[in-house]
C-alpha cells in the first residue's frame, strides 16, 4: 500500500464507517481513474456506496477544468447540494478535481457555496481520508490544494468494469499547448517505473481483466523523464507479453511524439488494438502555431497516411477546437479541409473556451459565439458524414467484439466494442458478457453498429 495513504489510514481509522458516499465525475478517462481511486480509498474507511446523492453522507463532485461546460455543470450541482445540506446537517460536501486544483477557482467554490465543507486538489488523493475527518468536525471549509506531487505508487482503485480497467502510465503535461490548463492543474510529466505498471498490468490480468487502457495526458512522452532509456513503444512490447491479457489501449497520443517505432509497434501487436485518439485541434498551420502544437497540417497528414498504410483496418480518431482566438474563415476552411483529407472515424469537435494562466487567454477574439456554433456545426455535418461512411464499408464483415453486457436502450441486445473502439449491437444472452464474439455486420449507424453472431472466438 501507499506509505502516505497507509500512515494516514491508521491515524484517521473507520471515518466513514455505516456511512454512504456518493461520486460525480466529470471530464477526461484520467479523471475516472481518480474516481476509481477515491472509491477504492473510502471503502477503506467504512464508507459504503450509496445509490443516488440523496442517500448519500459523503458527496463528492471530481471536476473538470478543460472547458467551461463542465464547470458550469459542476456550478449547477453544487447550487442543488444547498438543499440537501439544509436537509441533512452531517452532509460532507465535497469538490476535488482540476476545478479545485487552481487557487482562483477554489476560492470562488468556497466563497459563492458556502456550504461546500471541503475543497481538495489533484495532489491531495493520499491525503483524502483525513482531510474528510477534518471536514466531519464542520469548523469551516478544508482546502489542501497543494502542488506537491505525492507518490502515486500503491493506491488501491475499485475498478468500475469486471472487464476493462484504465492504467495511468504517465501524470502531467510538459507541452504547454496555450490553450490548455492541464500543466497548471495536473503538474509536469512523471513516468510510473516500467515495472510498476506491468506488475499492476499482470495483477488486473490474472483477476480476469481481459481489456486494459494505457492512460497519460500524453502517452507518447512515456520514458522520456526517466534515466533508464525505455519509451512508450518498448512498454507496449512488453505488455504483449502479458498472459490472459486480451487487449491493449491507450490514449491520448501527442502527435508532434508519435514515432514511427510506435506505429511498427502497434503493427505488429496482436493484444494492442487497432485504434489512434490523435487530438489535431485545428487545420490551419497559423491557428496550429498560435497553440502551440508544435506540428504543421502537412505534417500531420503524413503522420495519419503512415499510420494507415501500416497498419490495416485501423481507426483514427481526433479532438478539435472551433474559434480559437484570431480563427478567421480560411483558418476554419484549412480545418474542415483536413477533416476531409484524414477521414476520422470520428471526431469530437467543440468550441474554444479560454482558461486562465494560459496563454491564449490573453488573445484577442472577435468572433462571435453564434460564428463559432455555425462552425461547429458545418463541421460536424462533416464528420457525421465520414463516420456513417465508414460505417457502411463495414457492412457484412465479421468484427471481434468484447461483449460488455445488455444494450441500456433495448435489454434484448447484447453490446460490446470491435478492436478499433467501434460500437456494436446484436441479439444475444446475457450469459455472453465477458466474451469475445465474432460478430457480421449487417447495419450501419453514425455511432454504431448492427450485427448478429457469426461463430465463436477462443
Amino acid at each position: 500500500m501507499n506509505p502516505h495513504l497507509a500512515e494516514t489510514l491508521h491515524r484517521v481509522g473507520r471515518i466513514g464507517e455505516g456511512k454512504k458516499y456518493y461520486i460525480f465525475t466529470f471530464g477526461c478517462q484520467m479523471n475516472e481513474h481518480d474516481t476509481e481511486t477515491m472509491a477504492a480509498i473510502l471503502d477503506m474507511t467504512g464508507y459504503t456506496p450509496a445509490v443516488t446523492a440523496e442517500e448519500a453522507d459523503l458527496v463528492i463532485l471530481n471536476t473538470c477544468a478543460v472547458r467551461k461546460k463542465p464547470e458550469d455543470k459542476a456550478a449547477s450541482l453544487l447550487g442543488r447540494f444547498s438543499a440537501l445540506k439544509k436537509e441533512n446537517e452531517n452532509l460532507v460536501i465535497a469538490v476535488g478535481g482540476c476545478m479545485s486544483q487552481q487557487p482562483d477557482l477554489a476560492t470562488y467554490i468556497k466563497e459563492r457555496f458556502r456550504h461546500v465543507d471541503l475543497i481538495f486538489g489533484t495532489h491531495a488523493m493520499s491525503r483524502l481520508p483525513a482531510l474528510i475527518e477534518q471536514a466531519q468536525r464542520g469548523t469551516g471549509t478544508v482546502v489542501d490544494i497543494n502542488e506537491d506531487y505525492p507518490d502515486r505508487e500503491g493506491l488501491p482503485v475499485a475498478h468500475g468494469s469486471s472487464l476493462h480497467a484504465w492504467l495511468p502510465i504517465i501524470y502531467g503535461c510538459d507541452n504547454f499547448c496555450s490553450y490548455c490548463i492541464v500543466p497548471y492543474v495536473r503538474g509536469r510529466e512523471r513516468s510510473r517505473k516500467m515495472e510498476n505498471i506491468l506488475d499492476e498490468a499482470k495483477y488486473l490480468a490474472k483477476m480476469g481483466y481481459l481489456e486494459i487502457t494505457l492512460l497519460g495526458q500524453n502517452v507518447n512522452s512515456y520514458g522520456l523523464d526517466l534515466p533508464e532509456g525505455y519509451d512508450f513503444a518498448d512498454l507496449l512490447s512488453e505488455m504483449q507479453k502479458i498472459e490472459r491479457l486480451k487487449r491493449i489501449r491507450f490514449m491520448t497520443s501527442h502527435p508532434k511524439d508519435l514515432s514511427p517505432k510506435l506505429i511498427k509497434t502497434v503493427a505488429a501487436g496482436d493484444k494492442i488494438c487497432e485504434h489512434f485518439h490523435l487530438p489535431v485541434q485545428a487545420g490551419s498551420n497559423r491557428i496550429l502555431e498560435k497553440m502551440n502544437r508544435r506540428y504543421t497540417r502537412e505534417t500531420y497528414l503524413e503522420l495519419v497516411e503512415s499510420i494507415k498504410s501500416s497498419v490495416p483496418g485501423v481507426s483514427i480518431t481526433t479532438d478539435i477546437m472551433v474559434g480559437f482566438p484570431g480563427e478567421t474563415e480560411e483558418d476554419f476552411k484549412e480545418t474542415a479541409d483536413l477533416v476531409e483529407r484524414a477521414y476520422f472515424d470520428s471526431a469530437f469537435a467543440f468550441i474554444y473556451s479560454p482558461r486562465k494562466k494560459t496563454a491564449a487567454a490573453r488573445l484577442k477574439d472577435n468572433l462571435s459565439y453564434a460564428e463559432k456554433e455555425r462552425r461547429l456545426s458545418y463541421l460536424n455535418e462533416i464528420q457525421q458524414r465520414i463516420s456513417i461512411e465508414i460505417n457502411e464499408s463495414m457492412v457484412n464483415s465479421v468484427v471481434e467484439v468484447l461483449v460488455e453486457g445488455p444494450s441500456k436502450s433495448n435489454p434484448e441486445m447484447q453490446t460490446g466494442r470491435t478492436r478499433t473502439n467501434k460500437l456494436v449491437h446484436f441479439p444475444g444472452s446475457e450469459d455472453l458478457t465477458g466474451c469475445l464474439m465474432p460478430v457480421k455486420i449487417d447495419e450501419a449507424q453514425t455511432w454504431s453498429l448492427i450485427g448478429k453472431t457469426a461463430a465463436s472466438i477462443k
